[in-house]
């Protein structure tokens, strides 16, 4: 691969000189390219990833070997394509090295997902919110930071070890709080379900991991749910998405051109504050009407009894959203009109994001997901019929990812250290 530097100015007024690559910039970048383009396509010969990537067949031979003295590549299976000449050996991603962590940060559970470099779930774990009881707090209950901040400090510590027990070298740690985020001072700018306001989550986390933690990053949690069921459509020619999580929130990541959509300030996708009823229900950000007061999670646990089991937030999310299965089986009248409703005022909300983002596809994801048996036909039939013309439908479905959405692309954030930069990864013992 070729590069040119940025261009200088010269003793003459005008004139240009292009800036010479240096030899460790450049190998850097070729080892990014060759590594990334095994990550996306699969294991190839060196001979097929010459002529695919542009590089000479000398060149690939001594970037394999670099990187795999970094335990990134290891040799496959014998490569045939067609009849002629001899089979290559393939070169692919190694699994066994190189991992990445991400941490959801949800108001009714924290999930952990530890990513190997070939996309192996190597860990996870899922486990109810820590919360005080509160009876001024809406739904009685009150996260403070430090709570919280504890309990994803203790979980990324279990996660850690496991990645110690694997042999595992982590190349960072993504967490996804529920709420736009400041990135450079690391901070959540605005959580309104748990009551946070410019929360500096990365420096608190990173002082009870200690002085010798991987990287920490915070992005928001649809965005990274959004990059995570991304690249299964993508393979299908999909490339302009909206991904929307139901929890006690509702959010949105958006993929426009294969790129996600962050917006000038972070909050691009907080689209749970959609105003559509001025005189309705006040959300917690202080607004009325807000679309999350109609189809958030609050909206299904309203309609049960207080001591009903899914209720409580000390259960497992996916024991509550179980419990509410077996009710919707049973055929509970109460379940079965908010169900009813529910697809009517998905499609209010969802009808706006289509008709001003222009998406080829919507994922429903969150409890949306878990429910997408009773809620995806519903909702494609009702924006088929307000289609304004006859090529601009949307396809939608349900999350393949469900729960573990966002800590599985917090991890693939995590990830990109290593595929942009290989050299960031130790070189195995001798």
């Amino acid at each position: 691969m070729t590069q040119s530097g940025s261009p200088s100015r010269g003793a003459g007024r005008g004139s240009r000189r292009a800036v010479p690559v240096g030899h460790a910039v450049m190998r850097s970048a070729n080892l990014s390219l060759l590594l990334r383009h095994l990550h996306t396509r699969g294991g190839r010969s060196r001979a097929t990833l010459a002529q695919e990537t542009g590089l000479s067949k000398a060149a690939v031979t001594s970037l394999v070997g670099d990187l795999a003295e970094r335990g990134l590549v290891q040799e496959g299976e014998l490569e045939r394509r067609g009849t002629v000449g001899r089979p290559g050996t393939e070169v692919r991603i190694a699994p066994h090295h190189v991992a990445g962590i991400g941490v959801e940060l949800n108001v009714d559970y924290l999930a952990v997902c530890l990513l190997d470099l070939s996309g192996e779930v190597r860990f996870s774990t899922q486990v109810p919110t820590p919360y005080e009881l509160d009876d001024g707090a809406p739904e009685g209950r009150a996260y403070p930071p430090a709570l919280l901040l504890d309990g994803v400090a203790e979980q990324l510590r279990v996660s850690l070890a496991a990645a110690e027990r694997e042999g595992l070298w982590v190349s960072g740690i993504t967490v996804a709080p529920p709420g736009p985020i400041d990135y450079e001072g690391s901070s959540v700018r605005l959580a309104s379900n748990l009551g946070w306001a410019d929360v500096p989550l990365g420096e608190e986390l990173a002082a009870r991991l200690g002085p010798d933690h991987p990287e920490l990053a915070l992005e928001n949690d649809a965005k990274l749910s959004a990059l995570a069921e991304a690249p299964r459509l993508a393979r299908r020619g999909i490339t302009d998405l909206v991904y929307l999580t139901g929890d006690i929130g509702v959010g949105a990541g958006i993929i426009a051109g294969g790129r996600l959509v962050r917006g000038w300030s972070g909050f691009s996708g907080e689209v749970g504050h959609i105003g559509l009823d001025p005189a309705g229900e006040r959300c917690r950000c202080g607004r009325r009407g807000c679309w999350e007061t109609m189809v958030g999670f609050g909206t299904v646990l309203a309609v049960l009894d207080e001591d009903d089991p899914a209720r409580s937030g000390r259960l497992p999310m996916a024991e509550r959203l179980a419990r509410i299965r077996t009710l919707l089986d049973a055929e509970d009248p109460r379940l079965q009109q908010r169900f009813t409703s529910l697809v009517d005022d998905l499609v209010r909300g969802v009808g706006v994001l289509v008709d001003v983002l222009n998406p080829q596809a919507i994922v429903l994801g969150g409890y949306f997901g878990h429910f997408a048996d009773l809620l995806v036909g519903p909702v494609q039939s009702a924006l088929d019929a307000r289609l304004l013309a006859a090529d601009g439908r949307v396809e939608v479905s349900g999350s393949v990812l469900g729960l573990d959405a966002a800590a599985a692309g917090g991890a693939a954030v995590a990830l990109e250290r290593v595929l942009e930069d290989p050299l960031l990864a130790p070189v195995l013992p001798a």
